[in-house]
């Protein structure tokens, strides 16, 4: 499909990049699981490479060429200057490329855990920041496999996406429910649960034997609220990261980086 030079921002096939919310694009018409947008072409092809599939493609004039050759013949690339697509998007292309991707069907948490030693729980993790962060880091360090509670931020949230640097298109994720449900899937698969959290009982991470755990889930939890009552409950071990300096903790997408190493030996 040969570029299409911009003309008319009122053109339906823009509707994606019109300043839709992540929300307005997960519940988009005539998809089957929505859709999320890809910034920049580092994105797009770590998105391609995970099997996801472009609906369309936005680009400044130079990057239409690398996009085309990225998405293939039959996928539309638009292109246009950066104050007209600027006004189309509500933001500025910096990175030159945007698409909209179709949302995949997220995997069976049973399936996701068969294989997993090393994973991350999320629970109710509302900002999407963190939740990027926290995925770049299970990417670089080594997390086999990420779950999140229903109430945790969307890892296909734009912010979240941008900030993982892809990395969210390429760590498995899924969601999980209730912790009832959530304690029976990590027992069947063998995993013992350390929530990260400033308890009484925390052990010190550098005293946590994690190495001696074959399979080893690590909760988190949200920014200020920190984990519920159920899912401490829920959790084999506490664990806390020593701190000096009479300060209590770290950002939950900092103390994940530290922990995650700790975790990966």
């Amino acid at each position: 499909m040969p570029v299409i030079e911009i003309s008319d921002l009122s053109d339906p096939r823009l509707v994606d990049y019109a300043h839709l919310t992540d929300v307005a694009l997960k519940k988009a018409r005539g998809t089957e699981h929505g859709l999320y947008i890809a910034e920049s072409a580092l994105v797009l092809e770590r998105a391609l490479r995970a099997g996801h599939r472009p609906r369309s493609v936005l680009t400044l004039g130079n990057t239409a060429p690398e996009a085309g050759a990225l998405v293939g013949e039959d996928v539309p690339v638009f292109v246009g200057p950066g104050a007209l697509l600027a006004e189309l998007t509500g933001y500025v292309l910096h990175r030159g490329v945007i698409a909209s991707m179709h949302r995949p069907e997220l995997p069976d948490p049973e399936s996701l855990l068969a294989g997993a030693r090393r994973i991350v729980i999320l629970e109710n993790v509302s900002d999407p920041t963190n939740v990027g962060a926290i995925f770049r880091s299970a990417g670089a360090i080594g997390a086999d496999a990420i779950l999140v509670t229903p109430r945790c931020s969307d890892p296909f949230y734009r912010r979240a996406i941008r900030v993982s640097m892809g990395t969210v298109l390429q760590v498995p994720w899924t969601r999980v429910g209730d912790w009832p449900s959530t304690r029976a899937l990590l027992t069947r698969h063998g995993f013992h649960l350390a929530a990260l959290a400033l308890t009484t009982d925390a052990v010190s991470l550098r005293d946590f034997p994690g190495h001696e755990h074959e399979r080893l889930a690590l909760l988190l939890g949200a920014e200020g609220e920190g984990l519920t009552p159920d899912a401490l409950a829920a959790s084999d071990t506490v664990v806390q990261i020593p701190m000096k300096h009479g300060i209590d903790s770290l950002n939950v997408a900092a103390a994940s980086a530290v922990a995650m190493w700790a975790f990966s030996g």
